[in-house]
């Protein structure tokens, strides 16, 4: 599966590269995977004003992966809707794993 791509494996540790879509009429993480660019497509639906879009971000991927927000970090883009999210904790094999079984939805 090509959204594989868009995980970096650290060990302990994973980087996803995303594209955020805020806004929305609903949330959905992950929404999609752009093979294009290479990013797990995710729709949220506060607006990039101070900083909520980050924060709704943050707590949707945390209730993705069963973990604590402050496990989550906005490793590059925090202005921008091109991401990369530094997750502690869950392994590149836990990754593939929970996003596979949204993508065969």
């Amino acid at each position: 599966m090509s959204f594989e791509e868009a995980i970096k494996d650290l060990d302990s540790d994973i980087i996803i590269d995303i594209e955020v879509i805020p806004g929305s009429n609903l949330i959905s993480v992950p929404n999609g995977y752009n093979e294009w660019r290479k990013r797990i497509e995710v729709k949220i639906t506060k607006n990039a004003h101070k900083g909520k879009a980050n924060e709704q971000l943050v707590e949707c991927f945390a209730a993705l992966f069963g973990i604590s927000n402050s496990d989550i970090r906005i490793f590059s883009g925090k202005t921008s809707s091109k991401k990369s999210l530094l997750i502690k904790g869950i392994s590149y094999k836990q990754a593939v794993s929970i996003f596979a079984a949204y993508f065969k939805k």
